[in-house]
């Protein structure tokens, strides 16, 4: 418990000082590459100082030259720092719309192009999906947890439709995406930090032709089989 209130202390601040950094970069580069460099370096950062190593398998499955919607299962907070150590690209993030209301860190999200998701309407979340369809269509990777939420155990819950109304629009490669580990490191809901490991493993990616014709539950089924074969509970 010291250990994470410790860790919160900096973290916090930290947070919003790579937040005002990048907010700057984006008014002179619009490409969002200076914003992900500095994330990356925000990232690696908070995961030394709480201890948390990432082990990465899998990176020659992920397409290159094209991009691709990364779908994630999802254990707690240290998911989003993990990944971006280890997705060897730029990638803009899919993600709950309350994130986007934070004074400096949400505005900075929305100026290196990140898409708010608004999970308490149907018809905006569908506007959402399709602000994120247009955004990969110009070349820009995302990332989505299907789940929704964080797992609170570690197992898989079930997926929400979203992503793979995304992915119809969109008509790129999904890569599945298992995070083992995180949950102990930081579980959801608790307010606890063990060192440790993250291990991410990248599965082989599922084609645009794989998914034509398909129907959207068995799309569901074979990205979460997918993403289940490979985790470590």
């Amino acid at each position: 418990m010291l250990r994470a209130h410790l860790f919160l202390l900096i973290f916090i601040p930290l947070t919003f000082a790579f937040a005002a950094v990048a907010l700057l970069c984006t008014l002179f580069d619009g490409t969002g590459s200076a914003y992900h460099r500095i994330a990356c370096a925000w990232s690696s950062t908070s995961l030394w100082m709480a201890g948390v190593a990432v082990a990465v398998t899998g990176q020659e499955h992920i397409p290159e030259n094209v991009p691709v919607i990364f779908m994630s299962n999802h254990q707690s907070n240290f998911d989003i720092l993990a990944l971006y150590q280890a997705i060897p690209r730029q990638f803009s993030w899919i993600a709950k719309e309350e994130l986007f209301s934070y004074p400096v860190f949400g505005h900075s999200m929305r100026r290196a192009g990140y898409i708010p998701l608004d999970r308490s309407d149907g018809r905006k979340s569908l506007k959402s999906m399709i602000a994120a369809a247009a955004r990969i269509n110009q070349g820009s990777s995302v990332v989505i947890f299907p789940e929704g939420t964080r797992s609170e155990d570690g197992a898989l819950i079930p997926f929400k439709k979203g992503a793979f109304l995304l992915a119809e629009k969109a008509n790129v490669p999904i890569v599945p995406v298992s995070i083992s580990g995180s949950g102990e490191i930081n579980p959801a809901k608790r307010r606890w930090l063990k060192p440790g490991t993250i291990r991410i493993r990248f599965a082989e990616p599922i084609s645009e032709t794989a998914q034509s014709g398909r129907k959207r539950t068995e799309l569901m089924d074979q990205v979460r089989a997918a993403i289940a074969a490979n985790l470590e509970i």
